[in-house]
């Protein structure tokens, strides 16, 4: 089996997913929340990509609502794109279900929709990407959410991470210099995360809007290794098993 990344959303075109496991990821921090949420009882996720649509899922039918652009939270919905958000026990969000839209992270879930399955993958559950992969036995390409269609490091180092976990089981790399550029950054960087990322540009831009706990939260690995995102139909749902 191979391993790709596609850096940017804005490549896709020139990527063919049909058959493939597409692992979308938005570490800071769409996919991260999306997890999140999943580990504290949301029993299914509509990632959608514009606002209107998440308002109407909030309206119509209950929907909790989490929305940002630009990595402000949105005006007039429940939550913004936080993991705290659904981590706060004055908030109660076990048994509901999550409207979500975001800058970066469903808008690349939207445009990976050819592929043979979907799942979100953050470091907090990588092990469990790790384990879905494997029972697969397909092609793999990792769809960086990236930052506006621009590339950006930590999505990268976590095709890097993925790729480090599955060259040892007998997937292929060699054939792909954007997966062997992130297996390399993630050797680079292991040693001193997260704070190889202090300078990233995602990261200067959470800190100046005082979100830096969210970002030293998104970097712990395997937090929730029970939590696998799944696209299925029109949502995303658990299918690792859990609490």
């Amino acid at each position: 089996m191979k391993l790709d990344v596609c850096f940017s959303p804005e490549l896709l075109p020139l990527y063919d997913l049909r058959g493939k496991v597409a692992v979308i990821v938005d570490v800071l921090r769409a996919t991260s929340t999306i997890v999140t949420a999943l580990d504290q009882g949301v029993t299914e996720v509509f990632a959608v990509a514009t606002l209107e649509e998440c308002a109407t899922l909030g309206r119509d039918h209950g929907c909790i609502t989490a929305a940002e652009r630009d990595g402000i939270a949105a005006e007039g919905f429940d939550l913004g794109n936080s993991p705290f958000g659904f981590l706060n026990k004055d908030f109660p969000v076990r048994g509901r279900t999550l409207a979500i839209s975001t800058t970066n992270g469903t808008k690349a879930l939207h445009r990976s929709l050819d592929a043979a399955a979907v799942i979100c993958g953050a470091f907090l559950n990588l092990s469990a990407v790790v384990d879905f992969i494997v029972a697969q036995q397909r092609d793999v390409v990792v769809v960086c959410a990236g930052w506006k269609g621009q590339f950006c490091l930590e999505d990268t180092a976590f095709g890097g991470a993925l790729a480090a976990r599955l060259v040892p089981l007998g997937y292929d790399v060699a054939w792909s210099d954007a997966a062997i550029a992130a297996l390399h950054l993630w050797e680079h960087a292991q040693a001193e995360w997260p704070t190889y990322l202090l300078e990233s540009a995602a990261v200067r831009r959470l800190n100046a809007l005082e979100y830096h706990d969210d970002f030293v939260f998104c970097m712990k690995l395997d937090v929730y290794p029970h939590i696998l995102p799944l696209w299925q139909a029109d949502r995303l749902i658990n299918v690792a098993g859990g609490k």
